[in-house]
């Protein structure tokens, strides 16, 4: 089956809007030290698909060759870190979870 690389494209830029699109001003209390921890965990998960979608765009430019190859490189780093962050919070998150239960009576 084949994929029209711009159809994937559109489909993945119309998922921007999962987390609820535009800022709340939640995010503002979170920044200051007075937000609930749900407020700071949806500001860093609209962080991180805001630089997963940068990286995304990057390597869309780059295929068309409408973009700088340094410009893109950086954007593709960038989005590593941010994934390879989200996999080590994932880790420790599992790996306290399996504790709590281990422990349990």
């Amino acid at each position: 089956m084949a994929i029209n690389p711009m159809d994937a494209v559109s489909a993945y830029s119309k998922s921007g809007g999962l987390l609820g699109g535009g800022s709340s001003g939640a995010t503002d209390g979170a920044a200051t030290g007075g937000g609930s921890f749900s407020d700071m965990l949806g500001h860093a998960l609209g962080d991180v698909t805001s630089t997963l979608h940068a990286g995304e765009k990057a390597s869309m430019s780059a295929v068309t060759g409408k973009a700088d190859m340094s410009t893109v490189a950086v954007a593709l780093d960038n989005a590593e870190v941010v994934l390879d962050e989200v996999i080590a919070i994932r880790d420790k998150v599992i790996s306290a979870y399996q504790s709590i239960t281990s422990s349990a009576i």
